[in-house]
């Protein structure tokens, strides 16, 4: 396929790893975005990394840069706070690994996460984030971020205290505000929002789809795959679904044809894919290390456990 507009990369994207609401597979993902003329491709799952070594494999293989990130839920007070408002308060951010270090650091959020944040979802706090944030990018998510929510809520001195407050932790050129096409009306005012907030407080724009299946046609089985996780069924008037059939994998031309009055929305998409730098080193062993009592060695502790049974 030839293209004449310029380079564009999909850096929100849940794969089949975002159990019950992506509904990409891998394989397909590679395959389109080869079809679609992108050199690099990102993938967000939500509050997990599960998907990444199959992930950077593939990629690898295809031809394809993998951008490797993760759509945390962020929760509106500390971990330790485990209330049904604490959990009705959550608000998502995507967060990319730019190098090794971001990656590690990456990896260290999304197990906090699942050992010491998990609430109904495995969930960060601002201040664990402002640890580890170290190598990362942050993107501000879809309308369940924090700083669309309440753009929606009509809060707009909150969403720029929440941007700032974003800006602080992942440092100036780390931190982009996410606009969106997916068809949904309150996105429409939260985009002119943003494209307002960006040119005053000198926070970059970035476009993205929140891709959760590959074609528009898929949107109905998505929304069955929803109720599975919800357990309703699709006759259920009240089903949890999405309002919109426009999270799909759109082409260069879908975006730039929207986004070319949001300076800056594409072209930084591909500008971040190009920081975005890791390589895993599959020759090494880690094997991990034991502390042994003082004066054994682990061949000495191992034989004396092994005896105590």
């Amino acid at each position: 396929m030839t293209h004449t507009v310029p380079p564009f990369v999909h850096l929100h994207v849940h794969t089949q790893y975002s159990l019950l609401d992506g509904a990409i597979r891998i394989d397909a993902l590679l395959k389109r975005a080869i079809d679609f003329g992108m050199d690099s491709v990102a993938i967000t799952d939500h509050g997990t990394m599960f998907g990444v070594l199959e992930f950077f494999e593939k990629a690898g293989k295809a031809g394809v840069k993998p951008i490797i990130g993760c759509e945390f839920y962020v929760a509106p007070r500390t971990l330790t706070d485990k209330t049904v408002l604490d959990n009705k308060g959550l608000s998502h951010l995507v967060i990319l690994a730019e190098n090794s270090e971001g990656y590690r650091n990456l990896c260290k959020l999304a197990t906090i996460a699942q050992l010491k944040g998990f609430y109904h979802k495995p969930r960060i706090d601002k201040n664990v984030l402002r640890e580890h944030s170290k190598g990362l990018v942050g993107l501000s998510a879809c309308l369940h971020g924090e700083i669309p929510r309440l753009i929606g809520e009509n809060r707009l001195d909150g969403a720029d205290e929440a941007a700032q407050t974003y800006l602080n932790i992942f440092g100036e050129g780390n931190f982009f505000l996410e606009v969106q096409n997916n068809g949904l009306p309150v996105q429409e005012k939260v985009n002119n929002v943003l494209l307002e907030m960006s040119e005053r407080l000198s926070i970059p724009l970035i476009a993205t789809n929140d891709c959760h299946y590959l074609d528009k046609e898929d949107a109905r089985a998505h929304e069955i795959l929803l109720c599975v996780q919800t357990g309703k069924t699709i006759y259920d008037p009240d089903h949890f679904r999405f309002g919109t059939d426009q999270l799909y994998f759109k082409s260069r031309e879908d975006m730039h044809n929207y986004f070319k009055s949001y300076p800056g929305a594409i072209e930084n998409t591909v500008s971040i894919a190009k920081r975005c730098n890791i390589d895993f080193d599959f020759k090494t062993y880690h094997f991990p290390k034991f502390e042994t009592p003082s004066g054994q060695t682990a061949e000495e502790f191992f034989e004396q456990k092994a005896w105590e049974g």
